[in-house]
């Protein structure tokens, strides 16, 4: 089962993906890429994770 994170970008701006994202994930507010898809699990490039969820 996939865990979801949250991630916080460097604008300040929260958003929920999942640690096994397929895709690019950009920040809705600014843009920027906050996660790339890596084999199985996605790395995040463009900010920190907050919290971690089942």
């Amino acid at each position: 089962m996939a865990k979801f994170m949250r991630v916080k970008c460097e604008c300040g701006n929260e958003q929920m993906t999942s640690e096994t994202a397929s895709t690019r994930v950009k920040c809705r507010v600014c843009g920027k890429p906050l996660v790339e898809p890596k084999g199985g699990k996605a790395v995040v490039v463009g900010g920190t994770i907050v919290a971690e969820m089942d």
